[in-house]
């Protein structure tokens, strides 16, 4: 399987290619703030062909490139309905004063093509087999994907800002909640193996493993669930 990922923007926001291999069809995840070059250059890199943009939730520094992207590779996105206003009213999405920083330099709206994530559905693209897990609580459309574990590859858990390295994503805009992000924290991180591989919206690549030994907040939902633990919760990241 290849992976291509960069961040992308003013914020960092890692963007990801994923194909089964190197000269076939990929799948685009999260072609956010100024990603688009970065996208072609990583098609060109690895002779690759977007059959999808898949969206972890709406918040513009993730989305920001989509509707380039799509309209340059006549592909569809998906994205939860919950987070798929995001799309054409940033500003209502992230508050006023942050909304207009972005929007002067911005082309909002939608792609001509869109399609809607649920929880618990399987999206069968460019040979691959992504599994949406809905997790809210950074919006109230985030959503997860995870690849299984395949042959000696073990699973990959594209985690948006659910999850982080040491952190998790922050709950204080529109659609934030934080109690609703420990909860899918919780009910989608926790049943996961640690040899799963975490690849997340901002950040480091990491584990299921490494996280649920030190990360505070995944540390935490475990004490809840499983018995004593201690840990002081990180900043947390995201738009």
């Amino acid at each position: 399987m290849l992976i291509a990922g960069f961040p992308a923007g003013a914020w960092g926001t890692n963007c990801y290619l994923v194909a089964p291999a190197a000269g076939e069809e990929c799948v685009i995840i999260d072609p956010g703030h100024q990603a688009a070059q970065g996208v072609e250059e990583a098609l060109r890199k690895h002779r690759l062909k977007p059959v999808a943009v898949v969206l972890t939730h709406g918040h513009i520094d993730h989305v920001a490139s989509v509707v380039p992207v799509c309209g340059a590779h006549d592909v569809p996105a998906w994205i939860h309905p919950a987070d798929r206003y995001m799309m054409s009213d940033p500003e209502k999405a992230l508050g006023r004063s942050i909304g207009a920083q972005l929007l002067g330099e911005l082309t909002v709206g939608e792609p001509d093509d869109v399609k809607e994530l649920a929880d618990g559905s399987t999206l069968d693209l460019a040979g691959l087999e992504f599994t949406v897990a809905h997790a809210p609580g950074h919006t109230k459309g985030s959503v997860t994907f995870r690849l299984p574990e395949t042959n000696d590859i073990p699973s990959v858990f594209f985690s948006g800002d659910l999850l982080f390295a040491g952190s998790i994503g922050r709950t204080d805009m529109p659609g934030g909640d934080h109690a609703e992000i420990l909860e899918s924290l919780a009910r989608v991180c926790l049943p996961l193996d640690d040899s799963t591989v975490v690849l997340s919206g901002h950040g480091p690549q990491t584990s299921i493993g490494r996280e649920r030994a030190a990360n505070p907040y995944l540390r935490e939902v475990a004490q809840a669930r499983y018995g004593p633990g201690t840990g002081t919760p990180a900043p947390r990241r995201g738009m």
